[in-house]
């Protein structure tokens, strides 16, 4: 049987080292923990890479989907320094970085119906492995936001937006996807449902009304609760409102630097 050369490592005379080389657009099932449920099905789009030395010609990107096709059927946040570590042995690099996206399903009830519905959130888990490990989990959030100036006045109305708020944090202890959506959702004028009878959207109507908020106030409230949480280290927090009587969306954006808010 004829043994087949390997090119990838064979030397590359040009001498210059890459930053990351690797596959992505990878989609794949995955298995991720849910808080009311135990554990979730969903679709990861993927991100792999490594770095290659200048003196190497290419990398393997089989491998990388070789990692994870061993890891799929639990996607956790520990199984991110794992997948790193795997990935980082089997291609002989130092740096190995793993990024995915997947929209991550929350059932919630209408404030007073009761009436059952899902709502998608958009998720991202990014982890770099090299001397140490980094991870940042990241969640989109719709809301609603009032306009505190339209309230002011006109009194007896206001416009409102459907906006997003954007958190992404790393954190010392294991932190559940639906507590930082309801944590964020605090900061807005009012969550967003699914399902909304009659009386829930006279309910999220009024209740806009009375919780105006400007993108700074809901980037300024989340900074304070993400910063009083015990288990968060660092967050970067943003607010979008894709406003509804301008041809443009208004946002703001707060990220803790090291020593504290900045």
């Amino acid at each position: 049987m004829t043994q087949l050369a390997d090119i990838q490592n064979s030397r590359d005379e040009r001498a210059l080292p890459i930053n990351k080389v690797g596959v992505k657009g990878l989609r794949y099932p995955i298995v991720v923990r849910d808080k009311a449920h135990g554990r979730q099905h969903t679709v990861g789009t993927f991100r792999m890479a490594v770095n290659l030395p200048g003196h190497f010609k290419g990398t393997h990107m089989s491998r990388f989907v070789e990692v994870l096709e061993r890891h799929q059927s639990s996607i956790s946040l520990r199984e991110f320094r794992a997948m790193c570590a795997e990935i980082k042995q089997a291609l002989t690099a130092t740096e190995a970085h793993v990024a995915v996206e997947f929209p991550y399903f929350v059932e919630k009830t209408a404030p007073r119906s009761g009436a059952p519905g899902l709502v998608s959130y958009a998720c991202s888990i990014e982890a770099s492995l090299n001397h140490e490990f980094d991870m940042v989990l990241g969640i989109v959030i719709p809301v609603q936001t009032l306009c505190p100036c339209s309230k002011e006045l006109a009194k007896v109305s206001a416009h409102t937006q459907r906006g997003e708020i954007t958190v992404r944090v790393r954190f010392r202890e294991f932190v559940w996807i639906e507590d930082l959506i309801a944590l964020m959702e605090e900061c807005a004028s009012s969550p967003i449902w699914s399902v909304l009878e009659p009386e829930d959207a006279d309910f999220v109507t009024r209740h806009a009304f009375e919780h105006p908020a400007f993108v700074e106030d809901v980037v300024r409230e989340a900074a304070l609760r993400l910063r009083a949480h015990p288990a968060i280290t660092w967050f970067s927090v943003e607010a979008e409102n894709f406003e509804s009587i301008h041809n443009h969306s208004a946002y703001a954006n707060i990220e803790m630097a090291d020593e504290g808010i900045g």
